[in-house]
């Protein structure tokens, strides 16, 4: 169940906390650059209520909260809010919106069988109704998972807002953002495929590397260092799993030539320098890689966690890559402040969307 809004710090606060974290403050202010509407799936939640107040708040974009009105003007209300410019409400069951949005999933899904009927039951559901918003362009992004599950939510994405026409596949990674001073000596990185693809093969394993290599330039502004993750070493070790991820790596030289990438390299190889030249030596990475390739979502997802738990690192996704349009998912324990940083992701998603 989500947590009540009187336990939640205030929109202000959120945006103190979040603006502590560079690259989170830059893409803030990326985003408020060209504000963007994010429809939100749930927007009854107290904590989606908060993040979309904070990001108001920071002009970084325009929010449409998709739930029972009622519910939402309390929740609004009990931060002393109202919809107004910047904040609207969508309510599935009263929207005069519903029943274009109906029309569309059927013509969008008419060649599996999708009925008007069936299209007015699913649009009454908020991961459809918000991504159809997208769909329709009465949105720039969405965002769903507070409540639902990736599962749910990855399948209304694909099923209303489809697969990039030039994407291989869609996979998903998470923006790490290491706190200040950590021995890590990065600001931000990707990790991916954290929270889609469960056992990529070598190809997959190299579109999935160059898609995060992409969005790691996009969100972070930096060139990216691509690290394709094993328990082997060059070498050091002789199975099937580490074939996959060296076959992987030159599978995305190929691809892409022009990109710092090396594998397979086990984790301290790619992230400490003396490590790198004493296991690694001449790799184009020297310890310092900002982009990391898990072979499979089990190692993946155990990473991040990892991270996260442990490493006091901010986990920000899962964010969806290789969809022909922003849609991202959020974890079920999530906070308010995570809320605000994945607004500001999807709407840098957006504009780059936009100027392609």
């Amino acid at each position: 169940m989500s947590q009540g809004s009187e336990n939640l710090t205030l929109p202000g606060t959120i945006l103190g906390s979040v603006r502590s974290l560079p690259p989170l403050a830059r893409l803030l202010d990326r985003a408020a650059s060209n504000r963007q509407r994010i429809a939100f799936a749930e927007g009854e939640d107290p904590r989606i209520v908060a993040g979309a107040l904070a990001a108001v708040e920071a002009d970084a974009a325009d929010v449409l909260l998709v739930g029972k009105t009622e519910a939402v003007q309390a929740q609004l209300a009990s931060f002393g809010a109202t919809e107004n410019q910047h904040i609207s409400i969508h309510d599935p069951a009263s929207s005069p919106l519903s029943e274009p949005l109906a029309q569309l999933f059927t013509d969008l899904r008419q060649h599996k069988g999708m009925t008007i009927e069936r299209a007015r039951d699913a649009v009454q559901q908020p991961l459809f109704f918000a991504a159809l918003l997208l769909r329709a362009g009465h949105a720039d992004g969405t965002v769903g998972g507070a409540v639902a599950t990736t599962s749910d939510t990855v399948r209304a994405a694909l099923q209303v807002i489809g697969k990039a026409p030039e994407a291989k596949l869609v996979s998903s990674f998470f923006l790490m953002c290491p706190p200040q001073g950590h021995s890590i000596g990065q600001e931000a990185m990707v990790f991916s495929d954290c929270g889609m693809v469960i056992a990529p093969d070598a190809a997959e394993l190299a579109s999935i590397a160059q898609q995060a290599a992409q969005s790691f330039k996009s969100l972070a502004d930096a060139e990216p260092k691509v690290a394709m993750l094993s328990f082997s070493t060059k070498g050091s070790a002789s199975h099937e799993a580490v074939t996959k991820v060296s076959e992987a790596t030159e599978i995305l030289r190929t691809q892409a030539p022009a990109l710092a990438v090396d594998g397979e390299l086990q984790l301290d190889a790619a992230l400490v320098p003396s490590v790198a030249a004493s296991k690694a030596p001449g790799s184009p990475l020297e310890g310092a890689a900002n982009v990391l390739i898990f072979p499979s979502l089990e190692a993946g997802n155990i990473a991040y966690k990892t991270a996260q738990r442990f490493g006091g690192v901010t986990a920000i996704g899962p964010v969806l890559q290789g969809l022909s349009a922003p849609a991202n998912d959020l974890s079920r324990g999530c906070t308010a402040e995570d809320v605000l940083a994945i607004i500001a992701v999807t709407a840098v998603q957006a504009l780059d969307r936009g100027r392609e």
